[in-house]
C-alpha cells in the first residue's frame, strides 16, 4: 500500500497499523500545525509540467540565488514530467516565470498558502512528532510504502520518524509506484474521491491496470468484474 501525502495516513489505517480515531487526531494536529509555521500569505505551492525532474530542481536553486533568504524546493515528484514546488511565495512566483522560460508546458501557482513537503515545515515536523510519541502503532498488516524513503517499516519507532519527516521531504510518487512495480504488481487500486492518482500513474508505468474506486458503485462494479 501507499498514499500520496495525507494518504499516507489513510494507507496505515487500512493496513492496521494506526486506529481511524488516531489517524484524524493526527491529521486535524498535523494541518493546524503546518499553517501556524508558515503564517498564510507567505508560502505557497506550484505545478510544473514539462520539464524534468533535474531541471525543477535546477530552476529552485537559481531561484534561491537570485533571491538570498528565500527557501524553494520540489514537494511532489508526481510522474515524470510533472513536479510540485514549494516554499516563499515571491520564490514560487518567480520560479513559474523562470520555468516557462525554460520550455515549461505548464507552470501555475497553486491556490493554497501553506508550502507542504519542504524545509519550510520542519518545526511543524516537530510539534507533531510529539504528538506521534503518544499515538499506539502496530506493525501493518501489509506493507506500506512511504513517501520519504519509499521503504517500509514494520517498528512503530520508525514509522513515527518517516511520517515526521514527511513534512519537510517530497513525495517520491514516481519512485513509489515504479517499485511496486518492480514487485510484479499488476493492478494498482485508488480509493478515493477521484482519478489523480490513477492518471499520475499511467504516466509513471503504463503497463499497469488502473483501478479507481471514487465511490460505492464503482466499489461494487469493481467486485463484480473481478468475480
Amino acid at each position: 500500500m501507499a498514499g500520496h501525502s495525507l494518504g499516507e495516513y489513510a494507507a496505515l489505517v487500512a493496513a492496521e497499523s494506526l486506529t481511524f480515531a488516531d489517524a484524524l487526531k493526527l491529521v486535524r494536529y498535523r494541518a493546524t500545525v503546518m499553517q501556524a509555521t508558515v503564517p498564510e500569505g507567505t508560502g505557497g505551492m506550484a505545478a510544473i509540467v514539462g520539464l524534468d525532474d533535474d531541471m525543477v530542481s535546477s530552476v529552485c536553486t537559481e531561484v534561491m540565488h537570485a533571491t538570498p533568504g528565500t527557501s524553494l524546493e520540489p514537494a511532489n515528484f508526481n510522474a515524470p514530467g510533472q513536479v510540485v514546488i514549494a516554499g516563499h511565495i515571491q520564490a514560487i512566483t518567480q520560479a513559474v516565470t523562470l520555468a516557462k522560460s525554460k520550455g515549461a508546458k505548464l507552470a501555475v501557482i497553486l491556490p493554497m498558502s501553506i508550502p507542504s513537503h519542504c524545509s519550510l515545515m520542519q518545526p511543524a515536523a516537530e510539534k507533531l512528532a510529539i504528538l506521534l510519541k503518544e499515538i499506539q502503532l502496530q506493525p501493518p498488516q501489509v506493507p506500506v510504502l512511504h513517501n520519504a524513503d519509499v521503504g517500509s517499516h514494520s517498528e512503530a519507532t520508525s514509522i513515527r520518524e518517516i511520517l515526521a519527516r514527511q513534512l519537510y521531504n517530497p513525495v517520491r510518487w514516481t519512485e513509489t509506484i515504479r517499485a511496486i512495480a518492480s514487485q510484479g504488481v499488476k493492478h494498482v487500486v485508488e480509493c478515493g474521491p477521484g482519478k489523480v492518482l490513477s492518471g499520475l500513474n499511467r504516466r509513471i508505468d503504463k503497463s499497469l491496470e488502473n483501478i479507481a474506486l471514487t465511490d460505492p458503485d464503482s466499489f461494487y462494479k469493481t467486485i463484480e468484474a473481478l468475480k
